[in-house]
């Protein structure tokens, strides 16, 4: 069964873009779309019309949301997994020869970054996979509970610019949504604290900090993950739009102090409800905090009932969930 062509897949013609002082270069429609482009100079990405040539449709096209663009495909080997399961995922990009691609350029110190999400945005991942013989990828999976997922893969082929692709993956199974999350200001994981300071705003970049504490006293310590303090995986609630950005500065550059505060400018140029994810490396694990924040004064969604399915009453974790191992403190592999 294509995981594609079930319900839950949200595609919606509206750009969101965050920005960080290192950019991630490109986003790229498909080939007749427009784009959305990254200034190398201001590290900040911004949504623009199509160059001579590239038009095609007037709005900017948000990475994750397509399969295939700018004449790359991604292309999973089985896009159905069994929930609880570890399976060694696979699966290639096409280039615009028809080719798997087999060289990749260096990002963030990997060839390409793997996030997976549960549609409900729950269960978030963040992988990098091996690339193997023929330009085919590999990482272990596990899809902890039954439901549509979305999974991106952000790389840039060797020569072209940076992209994130986006495919549906199934876990068979009885589905309990989770209920959106409301805004929260503080996160708790492992024993950290993450506060969030500062407001998305529509149409002007917004100064976000997030400041990392531990039993009340500020981490000072922070350690360099894939080059940076952290890692920010932005998603729209709806269509699930995806952004993989850093914060301003990096370390070793003689102004970025490691910890306790870390700093991101983001833009949203459409009111709403975005999930945020930040990865930071401390005491040589990896942790991710989560935030839900709204830009524009848009409200979260208020979760609906489901006649004969009672809610969740928490929007940390899926029942089938509850007893899945905790994230894993391998830097290259974790999971909330």
């Amino acid at each position: 069964m294509n995981g594609a062509t079930k319900a839950g897949a949200y595609v919606l013609g509206l750009a969101v873009v965050f920005g960080g002082a290192l950019g991630v270069g490109r986003l790229v429609g498909p080939i007749g779309d427009a784009v959305a482009e990254t200034s190398h100079d201001t590290g900040h990405v911004s949504a623009g019309p199509a160059k001579a040539g590239e038009s095609g449709q007037s709005a900017a096209v948000p990475g994750g949301l397509q399969i295939s663009a700018g004449g790359y495909t991604l292309t999973p080997r089985t896009d159905v997994v069994e929930p609880g399961e570890t399976v060694d995922f696979r699966f290639t990009v096409t280039g615009p020869d028809g080719r798997p691609v087999t060289r990749f350029s260096v990002e963030h110190e990997k060839k390409l970054h793997f996030i997976v999400v549960r549609r409900d945005m729950s269960g978030f991942q963040h992988l990098h996979p091996e690339l193997k013989d023929g330009g085919v990828w590999s990482v272990p999976l596990t899809l902890p509970a039954a439901g549509e997922y979305r999974a991106f893969a952000d790389f840039a082929p060797e020569g072209a610019s940076g992209m994130t692709l986006g495919m549906d993956l199934s876990a068979p199974g009885d589905y309990r949504p989770e209920p959106p999350a409301a805004p929260v200001r503080t996160a708790a994981v492992d024993g950290y604290t993450v506060t969030l300071a500062g407001d998305l705003a529509p149409g002007r970049t917004s100064k976000l900090t997030l400041s990392v504490s531990r039993d009340g006293k500020p981490v000072t310590d922070l350690e360099p993950y894939l080059g940076a303090y952290g890692h920010l995986v932005a998603l729209r609630d709806g269509d699930l739009a995806y952004l993989h950005v850093h914060p301003d500065g990096e370390p070793g550059d003689g102004r970025t102090a490691p910890g306790p505060a870390i700093t991101f400018f983001a833009e949203a140029p459409s009111p709403g409800a975005y999930r945020l994810f930040l990865d930071f490396k401390h005491g040589g694990a990896v942790r991710t905090a989560e935030f839900t924040v709204t830009a524009g004064g848009a409200a979260v969604p208020a979760p609906e009932s489901t006649p004969g399915v009672k809610e969740s009453p928490s929007r940390e974790k899926a029942p089938a969930e509850k007893d899945a191992p905790e994230a894993s403190h391998n830097p290259d592999d974790h999971s909330h």
